[in-house]
């Protein structure tokens, strides 16, 4: 009998996203981000307990004792006998505050790999650079900035007044974002979501051409997953801002504060899967759409082995006999 793969769950990775996305949907707008962000945990943790698989939280909303959320180490899946050992990371709602204010971009997300795929990593800062497949190999943290921006434009085949890079909209990121005004390149800012930015940046044709800045470390792996299946490419480093950070890299076995991590440090798994659902529209997928006997999901499905990426559009049924679908 054949043992399952994470690629071969994906599919019900697909079922728990899209059940997280309708719960945060139902939120939206509400100004409780809190709430919305509860509602998403509680509903992908209950589809999650029905996946045949033996399940670790690797990448999660925080530690065991801020329950209700995914913590880091909590088992999940039905765990019966021999079902897969299963590495995942979550983020029930990627960009809470843009659900809170029915702003684009907001996202339920996993990613699984084996065990052992996914980098443990800390929930603390880390410093990113990501782009397509077209640059893979050709960025630097170490580099300035308009150096990065010359090898991205060189690797395109245009100019670098052509590209567009987005950063996260903080006050941390004014010196980058005058360093690439500077150069000539063209800034999105945004206000949350650096992972669904990233995923954009990897996509030939979205006019989006980089990704740069500091954001979460967790984000970076889910982030890196990503990559392995667009074959787009994640520079990661941790940024320690504070002795509890340092802490942190230990419990999670990491020694070097210092080390650079590449997309396949960050998800080294032999078979990855990557699932996000809309809960917002935005620029790479459509929100939750309700209508009186259901609503209707947009959603992404990726792998690795041989790599595969799915747009899914799901129409959700109420129960009963007299249910209306529409198209």
């Amino acid at each position: 009998m054949k043992t399952q793969t994470a690629k071969d769950l994906s599919l019900e990775f697909l079922r728990v996203t899209e059940a997280a996305a309708i719960a945060a949907a139902r939120t939206m707008g509400r100004a409780d981000g809190k709430g919305s962000d509860r509602v998403a945990v509680e509903e992908m943790r209950r589809v999650m307990e029905s996946v045949t698989m033996d399940g670790t939280i690797v990448i999660g909303e925080g530690e065991r004792d801020k329950a209700p959320m995914l913590f880091i180490g909590e088992k999940v899946g039905d765990r019966s006998a021999g079902a897969p050992q299963i590495d995942i990371a979550v983020d029930p709602l990627e960009g809470t505050n843009l659900c809170a204010t029915g702003s684009p971009n907001a996202i339920a997300v996993m990613a699984a790999s084996e065990g052992g795929g996914l980098l443990h990593a800390p929930d603390i800062y880390m410093e990113k650079i990501v782009v397509g497949p077209s640059s893979k190999g050709f960025v630097d943290l170490d580099a300035p900035v308009e150096d990065n921006l010359q090898a991205i434009a060189g690797r395109l085949n245009r100019s670098i007044s052509d590209l567009v890079v987005v950063v996260l909209d903080r006050p941390r990121h004014e010196k980058l974002v005058d360093d690439i005004r500077q150069t000539g390149a063209r800034i999105k800012l945004i206000s949350d979501g650096d992972l669904s930015a990233g995923i954009t940046a990897a996509v030939v044709g979205s006019g989006i051409h980089a990704v740069m800045g500091v954001g979460g470390a967790p984000e970076g792996v889910l982030t890196a997953a990503a990559m392995r299946c667009l074959n787009g490419e994640i520079v990661g480093r941790l940024k320690v801002l504070k002795a509890s950070d340092e802490l942190r890299m230990e419990k999670m076995g990491i020694s070097d504060p210092k080390r650079i991590y590449k997309t396949e440090d960050l998800a080294s798994g032999k078979h990855i899967v990557f699932a996000a659902t809309g809960v917002t529209s935005g620029d790479l997928l459509r929100g939750v759409r309700f209508f009186g006997d259901g609503c209707r999901t947009h959603s992404l499905v990726m792998s690795t082995g041989p790599r595969s990426v799915r747009f899914v559009d799901t129409i959700h049924v109420r129960e009963g006999d007299d249910a209306k679908i529409r198209f």
